[in-house]
């Protein structure tokens, strides 16, 4: 065993010189202080706190907070020194779900005098690009930790559905809100609730009546897997589960999300073979022989590893 600590040492020492001009020079520290709609801060080491921020709005999703989430997920997949994300709210709620005057603009393309192909095909871009942003949550590489506190409503439901894991505080509680609005759900909550639940019947029912579904069954079915008492007990666990998985091997845990949320649409053989493919080249990580060493040698302290 000894021997082995050794060779891998050595390995780790020639990998290391070979990496460390390369990392420090490609490295860049991203910036997220442009944002109007979110409040983007860095609470710890490689921990990105996303926080939608129109607490006097109720937080309901403008256009301009819409783009914002697509366009902070994208910058923060690509920041080296990005490992997790939580994504909060300000204010009393989590979210009111889509701001209503932006709803009243689609209806006056709706209501519109152009053709109706040329009005079809508005709407269709429109939507899609909605979509598009939330879809960024699942495209980045990087865990996203839902907390959400108070009202999570309509747009809400769509957003939360996209992120990897979700706490709540226990005056919590949920509504896929659009059939009251005379619409579908379009942006994901018709598409991931069901994978995220489980329980077809039970999604139905929410989606078709509109009610509200409380923190404690929001519990029981699986769409938040921790409750807490209020939204400081709440941040401050979302705080040190990020720093948990922030310390851990960015290769491993990037790897880990990107593969689940594959294997989620897709065949268990179909995710072998794409997992197969990941792995012929991530297996040869230094990373590996750094967690190797730290389980063998129990008194060691715990690896630190290079961004990814």
């Amino acid at each position: 065993m000894s021997s082995l600590n050794t060779v891998c040492r050595r390995l780790l020492s020639v990998r290391g010189s070979m990496t460390c001009s390369r990392l420090m020079s490609s490295e860049q520290s991203a910036s997220y202080t442009e944002f109007k709609a979110l409040n983007v801060t860095q609470p710890a080491p490689h921990v990105i706190n996303v926080e939608l921020n129109r607490p006097n709005k109720m937080n309901a999703m403008n256009n301009t907070m819409w783009g914002e989430i697509g366009e902070v997920f994208r910058r923060i997949d690509q920041d080296p020194e990005a490992r997790v994300v939580i994504l909060s709210a300000a204010g009393k709620m989590f979210t009111s779900g889509i701001d209503l005057s932006d709803l009243t603009k689609l209806a006056g393309v709706v209501f519109g005098e152009q053709d109706i192909a040329r009005k079809s095909l508005a709407l269709h871009s429109k939507v899609a690009w909605y979509q598009d942003q939330f879809t960024e949550m699942e495209r980045c590489k990087k865990p996203v930790i839902c907390a959400i506190h108070s009202a999570c409503v309509g747009g809400g439901v769509d957003l939360v559905t996209a992120t990897d894991i979700r706490l709540a505080t226990q005056d919590a509680w949920f509504c896929v809100k659009e059939v009251d609005m005379g619409l579908a759900a379009d942006v994901g909550t018709l598409q991931r609730l069901p994978k995220v639940i489980g329980n077809q019947s039970l999604v139905n029912e929410l989606c078709l009546t509109a009610r509200k579904m409380r923190s404690e069954e929001a519990e029981r079915c699986g769409l938040v897997s921790r409750l807490y008492e209020d939204k400081e007990a709440m941040m401050t666990s979302a705080l040190d589960l990020a720093k948990q998985i922030a310390s851990k091997s960015p290769v491993a845990v990037q790897g880990t999300k990107v593969h689940l949320v594959y294997s989620r649409e897709h065949s268990v053989q179909e995710g072998l073979r794409n997992m197969v493919t990941w792995n012929m080249a991530m297996l040869q990580s230094e990373d590996v022989m750094k967690s190797a060493m730290a389980s063998m040698d129990k008194s060691s302290e715990a690896p630190e590893f290079e961004n990814f």
